[in-house]
């Protein structure tokens, strides 16, 4: 991603580490606002436009959690990761339902930060990947590039994650998928953490369909879930 100029807003009130990944970032081509604090951090985001935001989640002034809820309402789109610690489980989850996108545990490899940031620029630039960007779900109509669930009465403004989950779920329509094949798929990666996020997306999604005729998001117990519709984009 080096020379992309993708903007990102680092919110870290540790001086040396937000050096490090500052000085990081910007030699590997990326425009970084750097916030000590999450009230500056919020003002900043409210002035100017950004791609991705990494946020610690303690931090002075507003911390990492209501920021993230307050960039959430304000942009259904933009990706936002969580810089936590390892002994703030906890706090995962709560970041998951703040609007979150994904976390990493400090202490962590720069190499895995870029490369974190790297796989969302690439989803949120909407490469075209020969992949469906729309579906017919019951009356609902999912414009994956512009990340929209809509019918004639409702329209639901979708996060990117959610897009993603949505959009996996309709190309293997009808097939029982393993958990952890959603989460290599959708989330990169597979840990216990990013399992309880999908359950969070999962009732997300349940909730965009509810009353859908023909339209159901099955648990099967022990191993996944179904994803049961008519879909006539799906081949098989």
């Amino acid at each position: 991603m080096a020379g992309n100029k993708a903007k990102i807003l680092l919110v870290e009130d540790d001086p040396t580490l937000s050096y490090v990944i500052k000085d990081s970032l910007q030699n590997n081509g990326y425009d970084v606002v750097h916030c000590p604090d999450g009230e500056s951090a919020w003002q900043q985001f409210t002035k100017r436009s950004f791609d991705i935001c990494l946020l610690d989640v303690v931090l002075p002034k507003k911390d990492g959690m209501a920021l993230a809820n307050d960039i959430r309402k304000q942009n259904e789109k933009i990706p936002i990761l969580l810089l936590t610690s390892k002994s703030m489980d906890d706090d995962k989850i709560a970041g998951f339902k703040s609007g979150a996108d994904d976390y990493i545990t400090k202490p962590f490899n720069m190499q895995e930060l870029l490369l974190r940031l790297e796989v969302f620029l690439k989803r949120t630039m909407k490469k075209d990947d020969g992949v469906p960007k729309h579906f017919k779900i019951g009356s609902l109509n999912f414009d994956y590039t512009n990340l929209l669930l809509h019918n004639g009465n409702v329209e639901h403004q979708l996060t990117q994650r959610e897009a993603d989950l949505i959009r996996y779920l309709c190309i293997n329509a009808n097939r029982v998928l393993k958990r952890e094949e959603i989460l290599l798929n959708v989330w990169g990666r597979e840990d216990y953490f990013l399992g309880r996020s999908m359950d969070v997306f999962i009732t997300k999604v349940r909730k965009y369909i509810k009353g859908e005729e023909g339209v159901e998001l099955q648990t099967i117990h022990g191993i996944g879930f179904k994803f049961a519709y008519n879909n006539p984009d799906q081949k098989n």
